[in-house]
């Protein structure tokens, strides 16, 4: 891997020393011997008020001789204190050395003047101490530890005055204790180093570290197999240290083999290379193909490349692939290639064809569509029989469409007197001529005899409109189109425009409706935005933009006009950040109204614009001062429990019935009832128990009448139940499948239908919902119960069962080759007929099953079959066995004839079996001269 080479030990350098001891304390030397409660109680409470305290690390194992193994760990100075802390709070008296260079070289305590007798005891004992150390590679201490300290517990254990102290970074264990026992410490800790030393290896080796998270793998499932296999431990540095050293170690063997795959897999990530694709969302699925077929022909072409889609809801059209750069690169061309086809193959035309001759396109048998997609390699779509589209689509490459739409029209060319002809009109016009959905058009369509007149897509910008159609219709259409357009264009404030249309659309309509033109305001897209353009007849055109310059002109006289509005009533125009004045403003023609300041106690307000406009707003405002005035607040009490259903899903409900009657309506606040967790205050006096909870009154306010008209649209929506008897054995079939059946009444007629639990054998059906919705669905009900019972009779009658008596030898017979005559019984008379299993008793019994006239018919024509082979007799005659392969002939072609022949003649053979010497011969008895003659 490219990049700047690090020391061997680089990233250990840049970790502060930390420093490790372990040590014993013995039994009788424990200051909490409660071994029941080793891990808890007070002397956990102290290791963990030791570690707060000073930042080191105890990790605590109870011995064999019930004394503390204790591994302190962490860095210099922590460790220190640490073991300062245990020695006061963990033992009952003091045994340990701490030992630092005093004056003169001599041992000294470093745990201060509180601590002096102890000093005094440890300096008269100091020459009984020693202190020395045992070499030992860093890598290898926490080996040497083991997990929590278990490796030095035994020796801490026989020599629990023996500190053993281990220094991060440095190739050496310092060990401390009285001298009598340090031999013996010192010459098993060499024995464990040389053991691990002959065992053990490791190896750094140095890879990019953007490669790092990739050897890991998603949740360390890489490491972690590499780890397991090669029975070895490995160290990949954080991303914060931005280091290219991994240290593995371990068995030699294991180092070698996990380092090689390391460094073989870095390698691999080297050569690896992502790159993303743009490909439009809408050919992910043509590219990934049915059930992923085609993707995987391309991730079988290229399998060391993965190919990732995004997420369908992710609407993105970028393709990841991954893997080496070759093939990468191969797999990204191939790719591009499978778009471009598509692209190319994904053009499409529309054919208007005339309904009559789509039989004529498809031809005798699909003969002639069958053709001509084949010879053009295109895909043709014609529409349903019973739709009104006459379009035939056509979808391929482009100069092969181009080429179906010519053979297709000449087939309808040929078939009637068709011509096709094209018409310039503007583009901005054919929306117009078009009209709402179509009807425009269609009209002139109509009646011109059917023509089919083509515009082309909008947005397009293109004039040319085809009309295609016997030809006088033709030509006849083309006059209309062209009389209907004839333009003129007048231009007006876009403010006005607003005010021109009028609410609804009525001040247009009314101009539409004198003149026959049609208007055409600009959209926003436009753009001049005062253009306005007239289209229709020259006549029409004429009159239409006569009466709209009048229009603009009056609305460009501006005049200032002033009227009184109560000072009570100036907050609701105002309020919401002027909305309501906006809303005037907007409505007619950009008026200007103004209120006077607050405060200032005037009742005058003005209005400046044109001054039609100025006239529509001050009578618009004088019927809400009149609606404001004759507003009232009236209550409708209707259960909290209705509330929501009455609300409708995100209050569609409520806000019809204030957009329609213009009322307010204010709903309470909801109650929950006791028990739901919340106190319930008593009443401080007497209630009124007819009195209505405030829960269930609802707030309405504007004009009485109109009030009075909400109060009835809301009880009208407060659902209602009524009950439906239904037969219970019936409910699992009303219910249907997973619950689609009743789901379906459900959606249909707008309610809630309560079926009740099959443990309650009840026959009460539910259904909740809108007094004018019940009564359908309770019809939807009862229909649904006639059907269902009406299944059940005919169930019942086509459970009918009869029984007769064959002997088995006949029911092959019976059944015939391959089922065919069974089957051809059941199908003709619409019946089940059962054969006894090989284990039942009656063997001679065939059920069948059905209405009871067409079982009795099936049985008729079973005893039939089995009169006729009772009438059968079996014959044997000798003939050399040498002649019997000439008789059956080449696949029993010889052997078939003559048993055909005699079936024919006179009921003749049935059956011929060729055993060893023996021709065995089942037949008619009448038939037997004639067959033993042949």
């Amino acid at each position: 891997p490219e990049g700047t080479q690090e020391p061997v030990n680089a990233w250990t350098s840049k970790i502060r020393p930390l420093k490790s001891s372990v040590f014993h304390v013995p039994l009788e030397e424990r200051k909490y011997k409660d071994i029941n409660q080793f891990g808890e109680g007070d002397q956990a409470k102290v290791c963990v008020d030791i570690m707060h305290k000073t930042g080191a690390h105890l990790e605590l194992s109870m011995a064999k001789d019930q004394g503390l193994s204790i591994m302190v760990s962490g860095k210099l100075d922590a460790v220190m204190k640490a073991r300062k802390e245990i020695v006061s709070r963990l033992q009952t008296q003091v045994s340990h050395l701490f030992r630092a260079s005093g004056p003169r070289g001599c041992p000294m305590t470093s745990m201060g003047s509180r601590f002096l007798n102890v000093t005094l005891f440890l300096f008269s004992q100091a020459n009984s101490y020693t202190v020395s150390s045992v070499v030992a590679p860093s890598w290898l201490h926490r080996f040497i530890i083991g997990k929590k300290g278990q490796n030095l517990a035994k020796i801490t254990q026989q020599m629990p005055k023996v500190h053993i102290e281990f220094t991060e970074g440095e190739d050496k264990i310092t060990l401390e204790g009285p001298t009598k026992d340090m031999q013996m410490v010192q010459s098993q800790m060499e024995a464990i180093v040389t053991d691990l030393v002959s065992r053990m290896d490791y190896m750094e080796i140095s890879v990019d570290p953007r490669f790092h998270r990739h050897l890991i793998g998603k949740g360390g499932a890489n490491i972690n197999r590499i780890k397991d296999l090669h029975k070895v431990s490995v160290r990949i540095p954080p991303d914060n240290e931005k280091s290219h050293l991994i240290r593995i170690e371990g068995d030699p063997q294991g180092v070698q083999e996990a380092s090689k795959e390391l460094l073989e897999l870095a390698s691999r990530m080297e050569n690896e290379r992502t790159k993303d694709l743009i490909i439009e969302q809408r050919f992910h699925r043509a590219i990934i193909g049915q059930k992923g077929e085609k993707i995987k022909d391309v991730r079988d072409k290229f399998p060391e490349v993965i190919i990732n889609f995004p997420d369908p809801a992710a609407k993105s059209d970028i393709v990841q692939l991954r893997g080496p750069r070759n093939e990468v690169e191969k797999c990204s061309k191939f790719m591009a290639k499978m778009v471009a086809d598509m692209v190319e193959n994904g053009f499409f035309l529309s054919v208007p064809i005339f309904k009559q001759f789509h039989k004529n396109i498809i031809g005798k048998g699909g003969a002639n569509i069958k053709k001509i997609r084949e010879e053009t390699n295109t895909r043709i779509d014609l529409p349903a029989e019973n739709s009104n589209s006459e379009m035939i689509v056509i979808t391929g490459k482009k100069e092969n469409c181009e080429a179906a739409r010519i053979r297709i029209l000449s087939i309808q060319k040929e078939l009637a007197n068709i011509t096709e002809m094209e018409v310039s009109i503007p583009s901005k016009l054919h929306n117009s001529l078009i009209g709402s959905k179509g009807r425009f058009v269609r009209s002139i369509m109509e009646e011109c005899g059917g023509v089919h007149i083509h515009f082309p897509t909008e947005g397009s910008g293109i004039d040319t409109v085809t009309i295609r159609g016997p030809a006088e219709e033709v030509e006849k259409a083309k006059k209309q189109l062209l009389s209907l357009s004839h333009t003129a264009e007048l231009k007006a404030k876009p403010e006005y425009h607003k005010f021109l249309i009028g609410k609804g659309g009525g001040n247009i309509r009314k101009v539409r409706d004198s003149t026959g033109a049609r208007i055409i305001f600009p959209t926003l897209e436009d753009e001049d935005q005062e253009l306005i353009t007239v289209v229709g007849t020259e006549e029409a055109v004429r009159e239409a933009q006569k009466e709209l310059e009048e229009l603009i002109k009056s609305l460009d006289n501006v005049v200032e006009d002033v009227m009184n509005v109560d000072p009570k009533h100036h907050r609701y125009f105002v309020a919401r950040r002027g909305q309501v004045l906006r809303d005037i403003a907007d409505e007619y023609g950009g008026v200007m109204v103004s209120f006077p300041r607050s405060g200032a106690n005037s009742d005058k307000v003005t209005l400046k614009g044109a001054k039609d406009c100025v006239e529509a707003a001050k009578k618009r405002m004088l019927e809400i001062i009149e609606d404001l005035d004759a507003q009232v607040t009236m209550e409708c009490v209707i259960p909290q429990k209705f509330h929501r259903s009455i609300m409708g899903p995100k209050g569609s409900r409520i806000q019809g019935i204030t957009r329609d009657h213009n009322v307010q309506i204010k709903f309470p606040e909801r109650v929950d009832g006791p028990g739901k967790g919340e106190m319930v205050e008593e009443p401080a006096a007497p209630v009124d128990p007819t009195a209505p909870r405030k829960c269930d009154v609802i707030v309405l306010s504007g004009r009485k009448e109109r009030c009075e008209a909400a109060v009835e649209a809301l009880k009208a929506l407060v659902p209602v139940t009524t009950e439906v008897e239904v037969p219970f054995e019936l409910h699992r079939y009303i219910i249907g499948q997973k619950g689609s059946g009743i789901r379906k009444m459900m959606d249909e007629f707008e309610v809630n239908i309560q079926v009740p639990a099959p443990e309650l054998q009840s026959d009460i059906i539910s259904i909740t919902g809108l007094a004018n919705h019940l009564d359908r669905a309770k019809e939807g009900l009862l229909e649904r119960v006639k059907e269902l019972t009406a299944e059940q009779e005919d169930r019942s009658l086509r459970s009918f069962k009869l029984t007769i008596t064959v002997d088995p030898k006949y029911h092959p017979k019976i059944i015939g080759r391959k089922g065919a005559i069974i089957t051809n019984i059941r199908t003709e008379h619409d019946v089940n007929i059962q054969f006894p299993d090989k284990n039942d008793d009656n063997q001679d019994q065939i059920t069948i099953t059905g209405y009871e006239h067409k079982a009795t018919a099936a049985r008729d024509a079973i005893q039939a079959i089995v009169d006729e082979l009772e009438e059968m007799i079996s014959e044997d005659i000798t003939l050399d066995a040498r002649v019997h392969a000439r008789i059956i002939g080449a696949r029993g072609k010889g052997i078939r004839k003559i048993m055909d022949e005699f079936k024919v003649r006179g009921g003749g053979v049935v059956c011929v079996a060729f055993i060893s010497g023996l021709v065995s011969l089942i037949h008619k008895a009448q038939s037997w001269t004639q067959t033993h003659a042949s």
